[in-house]
């Protein structure tokens, strides 16, 4: 058994990234921790759509059965604020909480601030230092995200490594329709349609039915005695 962490920067990133791997993940028997890194401010999204979106990372994580949440709550939107350091700090706790041997963190070319810092964050405590660092890091792509660099400005999003989530990809769109704050109609990219054409285009591109797709970040391998 496997420990994963999937670092999002907000809630929906886990779950339209990575949310049929997570179940395939489940499937398999390895644990499954999601961190949420940041919390809209009421000040500037109201209280009521805070608590919305807050209430539908829960029940998306208690639908697909994830081992441990965890929620940072640092300012989203506003990451640009905060101390390098402190964002380190926060998601360092969870890290150790979590002890992951797979992490999936942002795409460190996503268009939205948030997420080149996350990534970036991520990235530190994965560290090759001591003893629990993870042996495998994924970059995922996230639609509207992702999608939105500007090549060759800002790094590409170029997949090497596809998982096939087929039998997943049901209950991953379920999920994703349970944001009912940030699906939008088609042809909106953010849309269940624009979700499912994108796991098919990721999936035939292989030779799969769907797929989800990542880039290899990095891949420790130990020596043998």
């Amino acid at each position: 058994m496997s420990t994963v962490l999937v670092v999002a920067p907000h809630p929906d990133d886990e779950v339209f990234g990575v949310g049929g791997s997570i179940l395939k993940h489940l499937a398999g028997g390895d644990a499954v921790h999601v961190v949420i890194c940041t919390r809209g401010e009421e000040s500037r999204f109201g209280a009521e759509q805070v608590a919305r979106v807050q209430a539908e990372a829960r029940k998306v994580h208690a639908f697909l059965g994830v081992t441990g949440s965890h929620f940072m709550d640092l300012p989203a939107a506003r990451l640009d604020d905060i101390p390098s350091a402190d964002i380190n700090a926060a998601l360092e706790a969870v890290f150790r909480t979590a002890k992951p041997n797979t992490i999936y963190v942002p795409h460190a070319g996503d268009l939205h601030r948030d997420h080149q810092l996350i990534f970036q964050a991520a990235m530190v405590c994965s560290r090759s230092t001591g003893d629990d660092h993870p042996s495998r890091i994924l970059a995922y792509e996230t639609v509207s995200e992702t999608d939105w660099f500007a090549a060759p400005i800002t790094p590409a999003f170029i997949p090497n490594v596809f998982v096939d989530i087929t039998p997943y990809l049901d209950k991953k769109l379920k999920a994703c329709a349970m944001y009912e704050s940030q699906i939008q109609p088609a042809p909106h990219q953010r849309s269940i349609e624009a979700l499912r054409a994108l796991s098919i285009t990721r999936g035939h591109t292989v030779g799969f039915n769907n797929a989800e797709a990542f880039m290899l970040v990095r891949e420790l391998h130990t020596r043998q005695k």
